[in-house]
């Protein structure tokens, strides 16, 4: 049997929820006890553009839990809007701000869990007392952006950053009327792809006359009582309604700062293989932590609701005196780009780059079904593999549903070592709507058996 232990989870999202109700099953003994500092707990953030487009009619379905319900379920005792302000490591206590009452209460911990997550990313030109100006993070957000879009009048919006939330922002104002302006810093639209991608999603954009706006740090607003009323673009003003920022997101380590922790070259806390901070008694997980690539073997930040999930049940447990561990991951992400979707697995080509990491690289664009099929559309794929082991590094698809298999497939490929030529010798399903007579990967492979 277990002994009697307090255990703190800070965070109330993707990781923290898992991290507390594993805690709890591992150690029923012990009292776990989560303080979130907003509304809500357990929700689901890559749905938010969805919502945001009305394809998922209530924000509040992408709410899993609330207090009442995760207490009864999980045996959780959760604090909503509470505010951990501070940690003691040497009492091993927490600071915890009502912010109801505006009443700060301390609470004592054997076991501590950061899941604090991230932060969004600052415009310079934009204070927070803004009205009309918000990320889309929350539910809280997507609320308040679907108030925005109800009271609009010119059907006029700007979303800045065109990463994954920013095309899917764009998608789901286009659906909804909008005209809208996608502002990006980088000369072309997601910076974070390989130029072949760039392009074609550049292509895209025009053919849905999104209005895409590169150097957006050259651009200047106009303010009217607390409101962006517009922006100017080569001496020529526009009148918008609202601007959702999308520039991305940092780790929130202000408390693990605060704390004394160690921080990564990322910003996230450092952590081993256990999830322990560099305070043995202090865990943590999520998008907040930093991670170790499997690939590079080196430190890396992946915020991805996936990986903060497995994080958590990995945290919680061993906050509960378990004993599981965390293995090097490998970055495997897809969004929906208008008609299309993009799926992105490994490294990408920038980060070999920065990396000095020598490669080859692959690419072509084939028929997703066979021609003669009228759902037949082109998909284009392109795999960066190493030049002398021929070991895969990394892969890229634009084109169908079918990218998120092609995806798996190579992330399988990675973590089992095996050369992309062997894509070549892979037995793949083929039925005329749903494959094509010579699979992409297969294309590719062969293509990388030819290269010297």
């Amino acid at each position: 049997m277990k002994p009697e232990q307090t255990i703190a989870v800070v965070g109330g999202n993707a990781a923290g929820a898992a991290a507390a109700a594993k805690a709890k099953r591992i150690n029923p003994n012990a009292k776990v006890i989560l303080f979130e500092q907003s509304n809500y707990i357990s929700t689901g953030t890559c749905e938010l553009p969805y919502v945001l487009s009305g394809e998922i009619e209530d924000p509040h379905s992408i709410v899993l839990f609330d207090e009442q319900k995760f207490e009864y379920e999980k045996n959780v005792k959760v604090f909503t809007k509470h505010q951990v302000e501070k940690i003691n490591v040497h009492t091993k206590s927490i600071l915890v701000l009502s912010l109801k009452e505006l009443k700060p209460v301390e609470f004592n911990y054997d076991k501590l869990i950061l899941a604090t997550g991230t932060r969004v990313k600052r415009v310079p030109q934009f204070s927070s007392e803004l009205t009309n100006v918000s990320p889309l993070k929350s539910v809280g957000d997507v609320i308040r952006i679907k108030k925005f879009i109800s009271e609009a009048k010119q059907k006029k919006a700007c979303i800045i950053g065109s990463g994954y939330i920013g095309l899917e922002t764009s998608e789901a104002l286009d659906k909804l009327g909008f005209e809208v302006y996608l502002m990006e810093q980088a000369s072309e639209p997601f910076p974070s792809a390989d130029k072949e991608i760039r392009q074609l999603v550049k292509k895209i954009l025009n053919e849905k006359k999104i209005k895409f706006l590169a150097d957006a740090e050259n651009l200047q607003f106009r303010f009217n009582n607390f409101k962006v009323v517009e922006f100017v673009s080569e001496g020529r003003s526009t009148d918008i309604d609202f601007i959702i920022n999308c520039t991305g997101f940092s780790p929130n380590n202000s408390l693990a700062f605060q704390a004394k922790l160690d921080i990564g070259k990322f910003g996230g806390i450092k952590v081993n293989n256990r999830l322990q901070t560099s305070q043995k008694d202090i865990y943590a997980c999520g998008d907040c932590i930093e991670i170790k690539n499997f690939i590079t073997r080196s430190d890396d930040y992946i915020p991805l609701a996936t990986l903060a999930q497995r994080q958590g049940h990995i945290a919680g447990e061993n906050a509960a005196l378990g004993n599981a561990f965390l293995q090097p991951v490998i970055k495997n992400i897809s969004v929906k780009i208008f008609s299309n979707y993009f799926a992105q697995v490994g490294l990408s080509e920038q980060e070999l780059l920065n990396k000095n990491i020598p490669y080859s690289s692959v690419g072509e664009a084939v028929p997703n079904l066979v021609k003669v099929m009228k759902e037949s559309i082109i998909v284009f794929g392109k795999i960066l593999y190493d030049r002398s082991s021929k070991k895969i590094l990394g892969a890229s698809f634009l084109g169908g549903k079918e990218v998120s298999g092609y995806a798996d497939i190579i992330s399988t490929y990675i973590k089992n070592n095996i050369p992309v030529t062997q894509l070549a010798n892979t037995e793949y399903n083929y039925t005329p709507p749903l494959s094509p007579f010579i699979n992409l990967l297969s294309v590719l492979g062969r293509k990388a058996g030819r290269m010297k």
